[in-house]
């Protein structure tokens, strides 16, 4: 190395003099050229394509093909055009031919993590890295100066100007903003997928092509059609029937126009997904919540479809709802909007046609307003409306069915592992009707049920709550107060603004709130405080990312298909308590419904073993409760004819 940084050394008749800057190598060629006669080979314009052949089993192969084209002006003397500098011989060939070397090299963490938001695809026959977020791409990829590694960086890169637009960032927003309100983008699919077959495989991607933004309506057929592999291979004919069954019969969108206490007028949207009919007349909820869309309409009239297959009521499955929120209106404001949005409904249901009942932001008030507005415009009594009061036609347990029969369940799950819920902890999620009875269902059986939540925080009482705590706990809720208002009464107990009641040490979890409500961290959570069994009172409230953890982690998972389906049965109690003009009393409903979450359970187990999935799978209730339900589904729908 000489004094001014410079080095010189003799490599095959070259001498390649080193600069102390590194900003470039200079080459004497000797021989048939004089010392003069110097090239910057860095000022030669190459061209690198980049083509992702395989990504998988932590290896990534990549051709790099080299020749003339376009230089990065960032990255060398070069310029974009390819104009050599002045001064400089010019000894490359016009047409010099491709020169491809293949490298293979282990796909590194920070590659891998890259992925999870960008991919590469081809376009315009050109490879290039795409943003995973608003499939979108930045600038062309040029050649680094940096070698392979660099090449990869020069690729992570890529997308900073697409990163940094306004497009990305509005992309950003919204993904976000769904992600608030439930909507996220669903993962699930492309897990599943690597596990399929390829008739289940075409299946959920002709769903996804058809209904690509519909994220938890693709999160619910994607575990649906996942669990009917095992059918499908050896009912080959059930292969279309499930096809049609993932599209649901009719969609109904309409307007709800409605003046609040000020006589300002608004505007909302209502639906009704009629999704099958083939084992009896339609039977759903009604949802009012600001989360309601099409989505969330289609998965829940599928989750009810299936849910009314399992029990021994010949109903069909559909659901509805609007975005309107219940939330700080008035009585007067209630009714007027019940009213608007009967004007719409009535057409489209009826005892031998749908049959409408509560759900989120829908009770007693909300089911009185409706049916009152029906009976107005159709001049008929008919008891179609489940929910309703004791005086209008409703059954005994009809509000506490669901979560009695949740408790119900979970106990058949214990049975089998010869235990008992005397003593064990409980956490729950949600104060509404299911959690607030699945609680007291679980007080009376001796367990110690320890958490309960709303939207805006939860409240955890390590000693449990007993018959007094709920009491007060029913007294808060009725007057639509803050559950903080528990630990006035209580002081040992905490409340946690925003917070889940996944990390107290429990033995059972309940979540009962709404879909989605439990994530990867939440599931982490359970595990780390020895959870043993989840038992869904809601409809999906695991995300995928949960199940997953779920699964490894050996936790028995009972889907809510199954576990929640008390309602439906208690539904059609009432149905035939009104046709026979009579009433069962709360003990014999409470028979009746015990007998019935216990068939609903051993159905689910014969399933799963017909199908050889064994009782020490974690998620053997979950395939059991989608092979049970789908089947008798299948088979009337193969006796009617395409239809």
């Amino acid at each position: 190395m000489d004094a001014d940084g410079e080095g010189r050394e003799s490599v095959e008749g070259l001498d390649v003099v080193h600069h102390g800057n590194a900003e470039a190598a200079h080459v004497n060629l000797r021989g048939d050229l004089n010392d003069f006669q110097e090239i910057d080979l860095l000022g030669q314009s190459r061209k690198l394509v980049l083509a992702v052949r395989e990504m998988g089993a932590g290896v990534e192969e990549i051709d790099l093909e080299m020749g003339p084209g376009d230089e990065d002006p960032n990255f060398g003397p070069g310029n974009s055009e390819g104009n050599e500098p002045q001064g400089l011989l010019d000894l490359t060939p016009k047409q010099q031919p491709r020169k491809k070397k293949k490298v293979v090299k282990k796909w590194r963490d920070e590659w891998a993590e890259t992925y999870k938001w960008a991919y590469v695809a081809v376009h315009e026959n050109t490879p290039r890295i795409f943003c995973s977020i608003c499939k979108e791409y930045g600038r062309k990829h040029r050649r680094n100066p940096y070698g392979n590694e660099g090449s990869r960086n020069m690729q992570m890169s890529a997308l900073e100007e697409h990163n940094n637009s306004l497009l990305h960032k509005e992309a950003l927003r919204l993904q976000m903003a769904s992600k608030d309100k439930g909507l996220g983008l669903v993962d699930r699919p492309l897990y599943i997928k690597a596990h399929m077959s390829k008739n289940a495989e075409s299946i959920l991607e002709a769903v996804i092509k058809r209904d690509p933004h519909e994220g938890e309506f693709i999160q619910a057929v994607s575990e649906v059609v996942h669990s009917l592999e095992a059918v499908l291979s050896k009912n080959p004919q059930f292969v279309h029937i499930l096809e049609r069954l993932l599209e649901p019969e009719r969609v109904i969108i309409f307007r709800v126009p409605w003046t609040d206490d000020k006589g300002e007028m608004h505007v909302n949207r209502g639906f009704r997904i009629q999704y099958n009919q083939a084992l009896g007349p339609f039977k759903g909820g009604l949802r009012f919540h600001p989360g309601v869309n099409l989505s969330v309409m289609k998965f829940l009239g599928l989750e009810q479809t299936l849910k009314s297959a399992l029990t021994s009521v010949n109903l069909g499955g559909a659901m509805g709802g609007s975005d309107f929120d219940p939330k700080n209106k008035t009585d007067n404001e209630i009714m007027r909007f019940c009213q608007s949005f009967m004007e719409e409904l009535y057409r489209h249901i009826g005892p031998n046609q749908d049959i409408p009942c509560g759900d989120i932001g829908v009770g007693a008030r909300e089911i009185g307003f409706l049916f009152g507005q029906y009976r107005r415009l159709t001049s008929q009594f008919e008891s179609m409306f489940t929910c309703r009061s004791l005086p209008s036609g409703a059954s005994q347990l009809r509000l506490e069915a669901t979560g009695y029969g949740l408790v119900y369940f979970a106990k058949e799950i214990l049975a089998d592992m010869e235990k008992d819920l005397k003593g064990l902890r409980c956490a729950v999620s949600g104060s509404g009707k299911v959690a607030i009875y699945a609680v007291e269902k679980l007080i009376a059986f001796g367990a110690i049920p320890v958490s309960v939540s709303d939207s805006r925080g939860c409240i955890i009482d390590e000693d449990g709550f007993d018959f007094a705590k709920l009491s007060h706990l029913r007294d808060i809720k009725n007057h639509r107060k803050s559950l903080r208002e528990y630990t006035k009464a209580h002081p040992r107990s905490k409340y946690i603004d925003d917070g889940k009641p996944w990390g107290v040490k429990c033995d059972l979890a309940f979540p009962c709130a709404s879909q989605n409500e439990l994530n990867h961290s939440d599931a982490m959570a359970l595990v780390n405080t020895g959870c043993k069994i989840v038992v869904e009172g809601a409809n999906m409230p695991c995300t995928t990312d949960a199940l997953e953890v779920f699964r490894k982690s050996k936790i028995v998972y009972a889907p809510g298909k199954a576990a929640n389906a008390g309602g439906v049965v208690v539904s059609g109690l009432e149905m035939i308590q009104y046709t026979g003009r009579r009433q069962w009393s709360a003990d014999e409903i409470d028979s009746k419904l015990q007998e019935e979450m216990k068939d609903i359970y051993l159905k689910c187990k014969k399933a799963a073993n017909e199908f050889g999935i064994g009782v020490g799978n974690p998620e053997s209730l979950v395939h059991g409760a989608n092979i049970g339900a789908f089947l008798p589904v299948a088979r009337a729908m193969l006796e009617q004819g395409c239809v």
